[in-house]
């Protein structure tokens, strides 16, 4: 691999601890002192999965679809080892995996692949 075709990237900071509210929000806090609130709307759109991905390409969204609700909550979630978190959904949607590095994004006003238009709460850790 040539330098330039290498690209830097910035350590991202590690979640240090993550509030759940099934209704509402996840909230992470940072190594580093910074926290943010994802809403959980915000979240399902912007879902990494595959199949989601496949519904944005084709300018489709990929939340709610035809005869899902509008309004979505956490059944569970789940670590999946130091990559990520897993979601379970209200409307049956499990296979997203959000990863830190995007949600660290998204937090920091980021919006990867132009996923999420909802920009997410900043507070003080």
């Amino acid at each position: 691999m040539t330098t330039a075709a290498r690209r830097y990237r910035p350590p991202v900071a590690e979640v240090t601890d993550i509030d759940i509210d099934r209704q509402r929000s996840v909230r992470l806090t940072y190594d580093d002192g910074f926290g943010c609130e994802l809403p959980l709307d915000a979240l399902r759109r912007a879902c990494p999965c595959a199949t989601c991905r496949s519904y944005r390409d084709r300018g489709e969204p990929a939340w709610p679809r035809p005869g899902q609700p509008a309004t979505v909550t956490i059944e569970d979630a789940e670590l999946v080892g130091a990559w990520g978190l897993s979601i379970r959904w209200s409307d049956g949607h499990s296979t997203g995996i959000y990863s830190w590095d995007a949600l660290r994004r998204w937090c920091d006003g980021g919006s990867p692949d132009g996923l999420v238009t909802d920009l997410p709460e900043a507070f003080e850790g």
